[in-house]
């Protein structure tokens, strides 16, 4: 049986994202929920990194920065979505993230509906 890497951090930033969702209603701009999550996740004694900048070289020259949404205890990357359904194109731009962050596990998380949507990615 395979083990899901980081189990209890990732189970503990969605149980904090129903929490934000639940207290705030569907309906606001991302950036509301990320900056929620941030104050949820803290009091639970997180560490969050917010728009933390990673710069993207190709053949040893910087070409851009990237810059995710958050960064949980150093371990788990979440980018917060306000959108009808997940995308191919979230799924890639995550796994990009990931592939430049040094990361393993990214969670897109989705506060459009009344209903937390999420969906882990892993590389």
């Amino acid at each position: 049986m395979n083990k899901l890497i980081h189990e209890a951090l990732s189970e503990e930033i969605i149980g904090s994202a129903m929490t934000v969702l639940n207290n705030l209603k569907p309906g606001l701009d991302e950036k509301l929920y990320e900056r929620a999550l941030v104050i949820e996740l803290s009091e639970r004694g997180r560490t969050i990194h917010q728009q933390m900048r990673f710069t993207v070289s190709y053949k040893k020259h910087e070409i851009g920065v990237l810059i995710p949404d958050l960064i949980v205890d150093d371990l788990v990357l979440v980018d917060t979505k306000v959108v009808t359904t997940f995308t191919d194109s979230h799924i890639a731009q995550m796994t990009g993230y990931l592939s430049h962050t040094g990361l393993r596990l990214g969670l897109l998380l989705n506060f459009k509906h009344a209903r937390l949507q999420w969906k882990r990615i892993v590389n």
